[in-house]
């Protein structure tokens, strides 16, 4: 008689944690130990048609020898980029906080869902102890919130629960009973804005952007000239999208200038901190965020300055009497059964739009629990002093322009070579210049010595973005780059 296969278990269990100990092994020295070494290129360059070769990429019928699957693991760290490297300046984001990454670790192996209490009993009490700590440093006493797939989607939620607040029966009737509305946010804000607009159906057409002034801030007297423009043009003014930390620039909308408008018009205000928020964190910074506290939504992102790792995203509300719930709540009855044995208050998953929804506290909570609040505000105040470091290093450099002097750890400059030194009168002058930026971030990723982003805006030509979240990075890193941008474009 054959055996039952079904009468034993369809995985070598010995083999598998045979094989997690060394790919763990692996993970450490390659992705951990080598990728925070300095000595260790940031990226190692292939052109994509190079890299599909050297990868396998290929998924065939037959499983591969254990052996072959590991240096599967080796490759995809060794041609994946570093963002954990000293010299990575490229995102808003960097650096690894190793109490984060075993949060991170734990959180995908015990692979829950953050929607009940019966299936993450833990992760359910330790999301609100999180986002009440988040709440409390903006300055609610109460409030409610979630954490959210990026600051894209936090901004998205604030659009999608002021438009209910103001129109509650929008959930079932939809746009069509619904007048005109309008959108207003700065000229530097996030395209995310855009994005919502889009996709709630409300129409990038209804978005006002308002002017800035030369440092990239909101200006409140045009804001209130754009909802007046508005208003004559039939449409209702019901979101107002300020900004802490645009992501060039790094500026700050002066809150309570936006606040009052927004009072006097009945406006929601929405403050877009994910990039900026962390700077509550510090006692000497968070004059930065004042007025933040009249906000009735704030997006703020962890996972940038903080570095719990991608992805934690915070969505928080100043409302406390279940806005979010209702608008967003399906009342599923086989996930939100309403007699069952435990509270089903604590079931939060039905504030999102998400089912599935995966642990994002864990990582932030126990690198918490490890540095405490002090720590990681050492951790915010160091940022800022190795931009002002940096800043005026450049101010002593020959070829180095800052585009603004910064007010966050943002730094923007250009760097200008010999061959356009002295010809800022020339008609060609910064379209030559607008090609400098591309060309050395080409030679530095090729050499792999390290990553900084570049953009134009506005009326300015490409320009580099530096910026440092990363404590292992210490001032020897930031004279390397700073000679390394003028190796790489000394000849240009």
């Amino acid at each position: 008689m054959a055996e039952d296969p079904l009468s034993h278990p369809a995985l070598d269990k010995a083999a598998g944690e045979e094989f997690l100990r060394e790919a763990f092994q692996i993970i450490l020295e390659e992705a951990v130990r080598k990728g925070t070494d300095v000595t260790e290129k940031v990226c190692d360059w292939r052109k994509p048609q190079d890299l599909q070769e050297i990868l396998d990429l290929e998924l065939r019928s037959s499983g591969e020898p254990q052996q072959r699957v590991l240096e599967h693991c080796r490759d995809v760290i060794r041609y994946s980029v570093k963002t954990c490297h000293p010299r990575f300046f490229n995102q808003l984001f960097s650096g690894l906080d190793p109490h984060a990454l075993v949060g991170r670790m734990i959180t995908e192996t015990l692979n829950t869902s953050q929607y009940t209490y019966e299936i993450a009993p833990v992760f359910v009490l330790m999301e609100e102890v999180v986002l009440k700590k988040l709440r409390e440093l903006i300055g609610w006493g109460s409030g409610d919130g979630i954490f959210c797939p990026g600051g894209s989607l936090s901004n998205i939620y604030a659009m999608n629960v002021a438009r209910y607040q103001r129109f509650p029966d929008s959930k079932q009737t939809g746009i069509w009973a619904l007048p005109r509305l309008a959108v207003f946010t700065s000229q530097e804000c996030h395209y995310s804005v855009q994005k919502g607009a889009a996709f709630l159906g409300i129409g990038t057409d209804n978005i006002y952007l308002v002017g800035v002034d030369e440092r990239g801030k909101m200006i409140p007297a045009d804001l209130e000239k754009q909802i007046n423009k508005a208003k004559s043009e039939g449409a209702c003014p019901f979101f107002v999208n300020a900004t802490c930390g645009t992501t060039v620039l790094g500026a700050f909308d002066p809150l309570a200038d936006v606040a009052d408008v927004c009072e006097r018009h009945g406006a929601w205000f929405h403050v877009d901190a994910a990039w900026g928020g962390s700077a509550l964190l510090s006692r000497r910074h968070r004059h930065l965020l004042r007025g933040i506290e009249r906000a009735d939504s704030v997006a703020w992102n962890p996972h940038k300055m903080l570095m719990t790792g991608l992805q934690c995203s915070a969505f928080l509300l100043r409302d406390s009497s279940g806005l979010l719930q209702r608008c967003h709540g399906a009342n599923a009855t086989y996930l939100f059964q309403t007699d069952k044995f435990y509270d089903v208050a604590y079931d939060t998953g039905d504030k999102t739009i998400q089912c599935g929804r995966k642990v994002d506290c864990l990582k932030l909570w126990l690198m918490w629990k490890a540095n405490g609040t002090e720590g990681l505000e050492k951790r915010v105040d160091r940022a800022f002093e190795f931009t002002r470091y940096l800043a005026e290093e450049i101010k002593k450099r020959e070829g180095f322009q800052l585009v603004i002097e910064p007010e966050f750890i943002n730094l923007c400059f250009w760097f200008v070579p010999h061959s356009l030194r002295g010809k800022e009168g020339c008609a060609d002058y910064w379209e030559r210049l607008g090609k400098v930026a591309p060309a050395i971030k080409e030679r530095m990723m090729k050499k792999g010595s390290m990553m900084v982003g570049y953009q134009p805006l506005g009326s300015k030509v490409n320009f580099f973005r530096q910026v440092v979240t990363n404590p292992v990075v210490t001032k020897q890193d930031l004279d390397f780059f700073l000679d390394e941008i003028e190796r790489l474009g000394t000849d240009l």
